[in-house]
Parts: C-alpha cells; sequence; structure tokens
C-alpha cells in the first residue's frame, strides 16, 4: 500500500497540485466523488456498473489520502483510532445481526 500511496503523492506532486490542496477544497472532492460514486446506484442497486463504481470508489479513496496528507495525518494511525472507538460504541455481543447506532443498541 506504501508504494501506491506514494504514486498518489508523486502524481500531485509532479504536477505542483499540492497548492490547491487545501482541507477545505479536498472535503469538497471527496464530497463530490461520493456523489459520483452514489450516482452509480440511483434507480438501479442491482444494475450497476462495476468499472464505473470501481473508478467513483478510488477517487474518494485517493482525495482521502491527499486529505490526510494536508492534514499532516498518518492514515494508519487515524484509522486505528477509529477502529478503536468503534469497537467500543459496538461490542460484538450487542451489535452482531443489528444495523442499530450505537445510541440505541
Amino acid at each position: 500500500m506504501k508504494e501506491t500511496i506514494n504514486r498518489i503523492r508523486k502524481f500531485r506532486d509532479d504536477r505542483d497540485w499540492s497548492q490547491f490542496h487545501t482541507p477545505a477544497n479536498l472535503s469538497k472532492a471527496i464530497s463530490i466523488e461520493a456523489g459520483e460514486l452514489l450516482e452509480e446506484f440511483l434507480w438501479d442497486e442491482e444494475n450497476y456498473n462495476k468499472e464505473h463504481v470501481l473508478e467513483e470508489l478510488a477517487d474518494v479513496m485517493v482525495y482521502c489520502i491527499h486529505m490526510a496528507d494536508a492534514l499532516g495525518v498518518d492514515l494508519e494511525e487515524i484509522i486505528n483510532s477509529k477502529m478503536n472507538k468503534n469497537e467500543e460504541k459496538y461490542p460484538v455481543e450487542k451489535a452482531k445481526g443489528n444495523s442499530k447506532k450505537y445510541t440505541h443498541l
């Protein structure tokens, strides 16, 4: 994964795009790309173009990597921190097979 992340960074840096990668701009880009991902399922949740879905998913993930860089945070660290919180909020014995929010378990 480190090679892939470095490739993403190199692509950005080779084009001098970091100057445009403010947290505000990146959060907008993430939201827009997430909307494009969601659009793939509009009107038909079963017959979607998987190639398009994967491309939009990749776009969301790339912008998330850029956001982490813009904020100066380590992806692995923030993901594990959030997972620790999720594991506390959603203990297996209460949440297994249940889609309710943690406040309603």
